[in-house]
């Protein structure tokens, strides 16, 4: 069965904070300064409303990443993106399909800038949200996308 990107549900909410809690041991928690709990993601969810969102991509067995559209309150046109897939996921284009899914989110919202999250000295993830960066004026006429966006640590 091919992954199929949707909106993340509360039920997944379990699936969310495990990766988040793989990518704290591997080292790469871009965004992450620690876990977070079912709970904790639930929360995150809830806090979105209707302004941000959550994607996952599911395979059928099991969420192999997810992808977080948040707005900002004090720039009411601007909202940040992120993604994450589990390290033996990456590569496969799930990111891109994350990616998809989330501009067309915050195009449907009427976001005119889209911004990027990245942590400093991290390439491959610079090269990914540049490649993203490109989607959007082909996918999102008149929206823009900035980058970067260097999480404090």
């Amino acid at each position: 069965m091919p992954a199929e990107v949707r909106r993340a549900k509360p039920d997944d909410a379990d699936d969310i904070s495990a990766i988040i809690g793989e990518l704290i041991a591997t080292g790469e928690p871009v965004a992450f300064r620690e876990g977070m709990s079912t709970d904790e993601v639930k929360a995150w969810m809830r806090r979105q409303g209707d302004d941000g969102a959550m994607f996952v991509v599911d395979d059928g067995r099991f969420i192999l990443g997810f992808a977080a559209v948040d707005f900002d309150s004090a720039s009411p046109t601007e909202c940040s993106f992120g993604s994450w897939v589990r390290p033996q996921n990456r590569r496969q284009g799930h990111g891109t399909a994350l990616a998809e899914e989330a501009l067309a989110f915050a195009r449907e919202r009427g976001y005119r800038r889209v911004r990027g999250r990245l942590p400093e000295n991290n390439e491959a993830a610079l090269s990914y949200l540049s490649a993203i960066g490109a989607l959007v004026p082909m996918k999102n006429p008149g929206m823009s996308f900035e980058l970067p966006i260097y999480d404090e640590e």
